[in-house]
């Protein structure tokens, strides 16, 4: 097996995966289509939807329960014996696939900058969303103590 970059120290496999799992899914696919001509034959391993059950903590007591499922859809693939992986939220399977293009693009140090390049972008784009959310709910803020 071919030893792949992606699985180099200096990797943020995890905050990649992140990033990508909830990149919008039209820039995701746009982005991944000139890509894909680069990495030879692909093997498709596992390209399926599902349910997965979504854990959560009571924080009042700390314990586990499960709150419910979440639908999702998976692909893994495989290339020149490295590996890519993609789940999103959702059944956009085309959209799984091209997470899983960009992780096995990073893992076989195929556009290591471009790639860098959009998953930084999207990670902006996510945390201006995530503020613009906070803000908006910060301002339901009930203080108790005024009533």
């Amino acid at each position: 097996m071919t030893q792949c970059i992606g699985t180099a120290p200096d990797h943020n496999h995890e905050h990649m995966l992140s990033v990508l799992a909830r990149a919008d899914a039209t820039r995701l696919k746009t982005f991944v289509e000139p890509l894909i001509a680069d990495l030879g034959d692909i093997e498709v391993r596992e390209n399926r939807t599902g349910l997965v059950m979504l854990p959560m903590r009571d924080t009042a007591q700390g314990t586990h329960f499960h709150l419910g499922e979440v639908l999702v859809s998976e692909a893994h693939i495989t290339a020149a014996g490295c590996e890519g992986y993609g789940m999103r939220r959702g059944r956009d399977l085309e959209a799984a696939m091209a997470m899983a293009i960009v992780d096995l693009c990073a893992a076989m140090g195929l556009h290591r900058d471009v790639c860098a390049d959009f998953v930084a972008a999207e990670a902006t784009t996510q945390a201006d969303d995530d503020h613009e959310t906070l803000r908006r709910v910060e301002a339901t803020r009930v203080d108790m103590e005024t009533f």
